[in-house]
């Protein structure tokens, strides 16, 4: 079955089987219809009591004991992270925060990706050993 699809602003007919063009077709039915229910009901929808019940929660507000509970964590985290080397530090966050591969960090940090996996491997023992002492106090 040929399919018309756009790639990079080109349109490009595709030979797929039934079960992709079945695929593709139910997509598009979904983006159409997800279309319709914005326009309808994001631009000047009735303020009635169905949207009131099911989305008139509010935004989510932190309480004063979750602040607090996230700063001590934030504190004790950046303890540990205070212990390691500058160059395991910036190659444990980009690692852990930006999801960066070692090798990836390697080619930034201009390092083999052996030594980003020591440096990841070495910060994480730091927190194992941080927290297994905290649970034993």
């Amino acid at each position: 079955m040929e399919v018309t699809i756009n790639y990079n602003g080109q349109a490009v007919a595709v030979e797929v089987t039934l079960e992709v063009y079945e695929f593709l077709d139910l997509a598009d039915h979904k983006t159409e219809n997800l279309f319709h229910e914005q326009r309808r009901h994001w631009d000047g929808r009735e303020f009635d009591e169905y949207i009131i019940t099911t989305e008139g929660v509010g935004a989510y507000g932190e309480t004063p004991e979750e602040y607090l509970c996230r700063m001590e964590t934030l504190h004790e985290l950046m303890a540990v992270l205070d212990t390691c080397t500058e160059a395991q530090r910036r190659r444990f966050l980009l690692y852990a925060l930006d999801g960066l591969s070692l090798a990836e960090i390697g080619v930034l940090c201009g390092c083999s990706k052996v030594a980003v996996y020591q440096s990841v491997e070495a910060v994480r023992k730091k927190f194992i050993n941080f927290f297994e002492n905290r649970l034993n106090e």
